[in-house]
């Protein structure tokens, strides 16, 4: 009698147990699923080379790079995007991250590098032709040390294989000024 009442118990319990995980199951929402936004983000995907131009400072010369990038996405919310460059004769490796707050409504992302200690965080959004990504981030300034900048990275989609590119820095009066311009185009 014992032993059918504790069995009897047992099983009550495990009923609870199931019970309690299916209900939890029903009440617990589902994972999200990629927005069109971030079916966006597939473009950049595969294989690129890059020649850029880069100018280092106020008054100086502007110095030509070449690069490679290799960019997949991670579960069809983030494009991973691997730089390897060559800056005036310092190789350059950097990784990219870009992906989209659903919540927010707009694209976000970060960008550390082998040439500087700082994280950049994103934020931006693609303009109305669907063609254009706008970052921007705050970052060290170049004129003032121990000081911030506000900082964009302009991305456009010319075709399916070619990407120009360029990066910006706001001044002080406000306005943006290019420090470095180029195109990517896709080898794979």
């Amino acid at each position: 009698m014992q032993k059918f009442i504790a069995t009897k118990f047992i099983a009550i319990a495990l009923m609870g147990i199931v019970t309690g995980l299916s209900i939890g199951a029903e009440e617990t929402p589902g994972l999200p699923k990629p927005t069109k936004e971030h079916e966006w983000l597939k473009q950049f995907e595969g294989k690129w080379e890059t020649i850029s131009k880069v100018t280092p400072g106020p008054g100086m010369d502007p110095v030509e790079c070449e690069g490679k990038i290799e960019s997949k996405m991670l579960g069809g919310f983030w494009v991973v995007s691997d730089f390897q460059s060559d800056m005036a004769g310092e190789p350059m490796h950097a990784i990219q991250t870009i992906g989209y707050d659903a919540e927010k409504k707009h694209y976000i992302g970060t960008w550390v590098d082998s040439m500087t200690n700082h994280l950049w965080k994103y934020e931006g959004s693609v303009d109305k032709t669907g063609k254009i990504l706008t970052l921007q981030a705050d970052g060290p300034s170049f004129t003032k040390p121990g000081e911030k900048s506000p900082y964009r990275d302009i991305y456009e989609f010319v075709n399916k294989d070619e990407v120009k590119f360029s990066s910006q820095i706001q001044g002080e009066d406000g306005k943006w000024i290019t420090f470095t311009t180029g195109i990517t185009k896709r080898v794979k």
